[in-house]
């Protein structure tokens, strides 16, 4: 479903230079953006930039890839960001209002979806309304409205193309599958920082031990999510959506050289695989140049020195977390996104060290079972069941 409309929306621009828009540029995934945008100067220019309060980075972002626009979401950082490209020829904007009023431009070919959270939400929409091809990393978008995103990118013509690498590498092994029926697909884990710890040193565990992931350079949400396995929950219900495949379809399984991206097995039992070193801009990458592969500097497998692949069941008992995404996507409606915003306060809290780490999976299960549930729920339900379940997870802090 999605595929299609990729294939017809990034075709005409196969020749032409893109001009992208960068939905949260000072994060992890927009500053690997730019990393891959700064290799290929004769493939894309920036068009917009967003921050939601980096403005001293969004400055020097600005100024180096000579945006036409920037845009402050905290508006109590736009004098700051104002002042400090005064001399310059950009456009200066504050609040997400003024971003999704920009998403509408003419002068964007593809919007990347990098902002973290459900803040991302409301821009993506925006891009998807005005027919842009999005190149979407911020998972918590389809988690909280899946339904309400994929149909607007319906309705639109609009091409969303999935940037997690994961996702990115469902949709290569898709590419070869010349449409031939998907038994099942294998959604690779590293595991994250605890993969090995017993549940009692784990319940001890601080943010600091959190944040070291293994394999992956990400932002401190999602790394988080990494270790307490909520982020591959989050995946399953991004790959539901993306690739309209029912939920008892899509398999997660601890892969800790994180080498296997992700499988797509068919009928026959035959499985496609796609395989790289852990390194994000090379989905990056394939997003912004697709169907057009293009090189950004990453480093290549070596197979004589790889050694052994490894693959096991995740432990449900030891991380709850991916149990409790299954159990909010089987229930549908509202669920995902209240687990999506109980879920965004529990890791904020945790971070601050004002709870534990098994408190994250405590708080998001009181307000997924406490959820005034709405089975189709329109955009303001998705807008209201968030700011009800912020309040009630806050409630639940110590």
């Amino acid at each position: 479903m999605v595929q299609g409309r990729i294939r017809r929306s990034c075709q005409i621009h196969q020749l032409l230079k893109r001009r992208i828009a960068i939905l949260g540029s000072t994060g992890s995934i927009g500053t690997q953006t730019l990393d891959v945008v700064r290799q290929h100067p004769d493939l894309f220019e920036v068009a917009v930039l967003s921050a939601r309060s980096s403005w001293e980075l969004l400055a020097a972002q600005a100024r180096e890839f000579d945006a036409s626009d920037a845009v402050i979401c905290d508006e109590s950082c736009y004098e700051q960001l104002s002042a400090a490209l005064a001399d310059s020829d950009v456009k200066v904007w504050a609040g997400t209002d003024s971003l999704c009023s920009l998403m509408a431009g003419e002068g964007i070919d593809i919007v990347v979806g990098a902002m973290v959270g459900f803040s991302g939400l409301r821009p993506t929409l925006a891009a998807l309304e005005a027919g842009k091809t999005v190149a979407l990393a911020n998972k918590e978008t389809l988690v909280a409205a899946g339904s309400i995103v994929t149909a607007t990118a319906r309705e639109h013509k609009a091409a969303i193309l999935p940037v997690d690498s994961e996702h990115s590498a469902i949709f290569q092994c898709l590419m070869a599958a010349a449409g031939n029926a998907v038994e099942k697909i294998h959604l690779t884990a590293s595991g994250g920082p605890f993969r090995t710890w017993d549940k009692a040193r784990i319940s001890t565990a601080t943010a600091a031990d959190a944040l070291r992931h293994p394999n992956w350079d990400m932002g401190a949400k999602v790394t988080i999510d990494s270790a307490t396995m909520m982020n591959k929950g989050f995946e399953v219900m991004e790959a539901r959506w993306l690739f309209d495949i029912s939920p008892e379809r899509i398999n997660v399984v601890v892969h800790p050289e994180s080498i296997v991206h992700s499988m797509v097995e068919f009928e026959d039992g035959a499985v496609i695989a796609q395989m790289g070193c852990p390194d994000m801009r090379q989905p990056i990458g394939f997003a912004l140049g697709f169907p057009r592969r293009i090189t950004v500097g990453n480093r290549k497998l070596d197979f004589s020195t790889l050694g052994a692949l490894n693959f096991e069941a995740p432990d449900l008992d030891r991380f709850p977390c991916l149990g409790l995404a299954y159990e909010a996507l089987e229930r549908g409606g509202n669920a995902p996104c209240a687990l999506n915003a109980a879920n965004e306060v529990a890791v904020a809290a945790f971070l601050q060290g004002k709870i534990s780490f098994y408190d994250i999976a405590r708080i998001d299960r009181e307000c997924l079972r406490g959820l005034n549930f709405a089975a189709n729920p329109s955009l303001e339900d998705i807008f209201e069941t968030h700011r009800e379940t912020v309040a009630i997870a806050n409630g639940c802090i110590d």
